[in-house]
């Protein structure tokens, strides 16, 4: 299990710095560059991931809790959720006009989807980990960023293009889930 406490250690830690050690940030890019920064920051962050996967992989599934009979399929519904969250991050949309973070929205979406279909230690200190990590990142990057002004929406177009996209990329990650995780994330 250290070796998964480690990576999401690391991943939340390394996430914070910008939030939090801006000076420790500025003085890295001053060091590396712009360029050199966004490749360490990248390379830890890769790091923390393979950490997540080793640890995930060696650590014996002791259940904590039992899940209930509806948690896969309103987990499988928190997951499209999630991914539409996530890829709205990436363009204009209307959610960004009601959520000022839908990309860390949807990292907590990702977590209590997990956190209901999985009933293990190992699986609170991942998931739940990592959606503390997103929780936490929300109220300080607003108290570093200061007042939100919301985009103007991008209309209907932009809309289903994004959410589209969004859908091709879960369809993606449903089929090699089971290659990267060890069980279809498909409920029944």
């Amino acid at each position: 299990m250290i070796w998964l406490i480690l990576g999401v250690l690391l991943w939340g830690i390394t996430h914070l710095v910008p939030t939090l050690a801006r000076p420790m940030r500025q003085t890295l890019v001053d060091r590396l560059g712009n360029g050199g920064y966004r490749a360490a920051f990248s390379l830890v962050v890769l790091l923390s991931i393979a950490l997540m996967v080793i640890g995930w992989r060696s650590t014996p599934e002791v259940t904590l809790y039992q899940v209930p009979a509806w948690s896969h399929p309103a987990g499988f519904l928190l997951m499209i959720a999630s991914f539409i969250l996530f890829g709205a991050a990436n363009y204009k949309t209307a959610i960004k006009r009601l959520l000022r973070h839908p990309q860390l929205t949807g990292m907590i979406v990702w977590a209590i989807s997990h956190l209901i279909t999985n009933g293990s230690t190992r699986a609170l200190v991942l998931f739940g980990g990592l959606g503390l990590w997103a929780i936490l990142e929300i109220p300080l990057i607003n108290a570093r960023d200061g007042v939100y002004t919301a985009p103007e929406s991008p209309g209907l177009k932009a809309e289903v293009k994004g959410i589209a996209i969004s859908a091709i990329i879960f369809i993606v990650v449903v089929f090699l889930h089971p290659y990267f995780a060890g069980v279809s994330p498909l409920p029944g």
